[in-house]
């Protein structure tokens, strides 16, 4: 498992940091050049999907097709969670026939449904503990 943390970089600034040589950078909607982490969310979900569909997609029209998923979702901020995440995967699939096109869909939706960790995570649910260290 990779070991994974935010330094902080400035005020509300962030780059969060793997032990694999990863860095994101990360802040609030007014700092330009970040995302939000709100947004790192939404995009760990699409990123999520992506993978979660390669297999059968690939097998299907070949390793080179195309595909790009969007996510949106609107904060309720008083409440300061998203109901609701709507994910669109956009692939060309007109090289194959309606039915062929049908159970390449299913198959694609069950392999997000079953492997997809943070989608089935975000549908879940999860504890989440939040220690503090103290130094000096």
């Amino acid at each position: 498992m990779a070991e994974l943390w935010v330094e902080r970089t400035g005020t509300r600034r962030y780059t969060g940091k793997s032990d694999r040589g990863a860095e994101v950078l990360i802040g609030s909607e007014d700092v330009p050049g970040v995302f939000t982490p709100g947004e790192l969310l939404k995009i760990a979900l699409a990123a999520c999907t992506g993978m979660s569909s390669d297999r059968p997609l690939a097998r299907r029209l070949g390793e080179n097709y195309d595909a790009t998923v969007r996510v949106s979702g609107t904060a309720d901020r008083d409440n300061e969670v998203y109901p609701r995440l709507d994910e669109v995967l956009q692939v060309d699939l007109s090289e194959l026939d309606a039915e062929a096109q049908e159970r390449l869909l299913t198959v694609v939706t069950k392999a997000v449904d079953k492997v997809c960790t943070v989608g089935r995570t975000l549908k879940a649910g999860t504890e989440v503990n939040l220690s503090v260290e103290v130094e000096g």
